[in-house]
């Protein structure tokens, strides 16, 4: 283990430790989060989902950041995106079991905020089903494509900002591992079944939940673009 290693697991601890062994911290989070939610999931996915990509770096290279890397310019991408994914949280949720009691799925809406009985596992399943089929892969895309252009311009908040080339980017994906790997491999076995869980828990949990999932979001989809690289290279 190196001593980054040791820096990186301190660091984690710092940021989480603390809602973990104080109720008054985590009673100080709740209450923020209920008035300000779209703020705390920016700061949420922003801190933790680039955590996770930096992790991601350091599994297949041996680094948590490198030159071109860019870590702020993807702390500021992750911020926005975590903007979408709470929408998201709050369109699926709220609208998914309406659809299933159009199905004939009666008191569906009640059941997913009930007791934890076979029916709610079953509307929180459909939830998960429901956003990880339709905006994940959007989402997953639109993140390769950041992704790519903040590489192409050495990491610099200034290149981030630049236009972006999306028909060239998006034409030179590696389609191989986005198809196989981020959507075949990780929604069905990994996403879905996290994400049910997520829409398990109480609505005061689900978001601080699903940040801790954006540290794995981080991971797989920084390995997913070690994965493309590779191949492109080897190619």
């Amino acid at each position: 283990m190196k001593k980054s290693d040791l820096y990186f697991i301190l660091l984690l601890a710092v940021l989480i430790l603390p809602f973990v062994i104080s109720a008054d911290a985590f009673a100080a989070y709740d209450q923020f989060n209920r008035i300000h939610g779209m703020v705390m999931s920016f700061v949420k996915f922003a801190v933790l989902a680039t955590l996770g990509e930096m992790l991601g770096l350091r599994i297949k290279t041996g680094a948590y950041s490198m030159s071109g890397f860019g870590i702020l310019p993807r702390a500021i991408v992750w911020g926005v995106l975590g903007l979408t994914i709470k929408a998201a949280f709050t369109i699926f949720a709220g609208g998914t079991p309406i659809f299933l009691e159009y199905l004939g799925m009666k008191e569906a809406g009640a059941i997913i905020k009930g007791d934890l009985v076979w029916a709610k596992v079953l509307v929180a399943f459909c939830i998960s089903v429901a956003m990880n089929l339709t905006f994940a892969p959007v989402m997953m895309t639109f993140h390769k494509i950041t992704d790519t252009h903040i590489l192409q311009t050495g990491g610099t908040l200034s290149g981030l900002f630049s236009p972006l080339p999306v028909r060239k980017i998006i034409t030179g994906m590696n389609w191989d591992v986005q198809w196989n790997f981020v959507f075949r491999k990780t929604i069905p076995f990994f996403w879905i079944p996290a994400h049910t869980i997520t829409f398990l828990l109480p609505p005061e949990y689900q978001v601080l939940f699903a940040a801790i999932l954006g540290l794995m979001l981080g991971v797989i989809l920084s390995v997913a673009g070690q994965m493309s690289r590779k191949t492109a290279v080897v190619a």
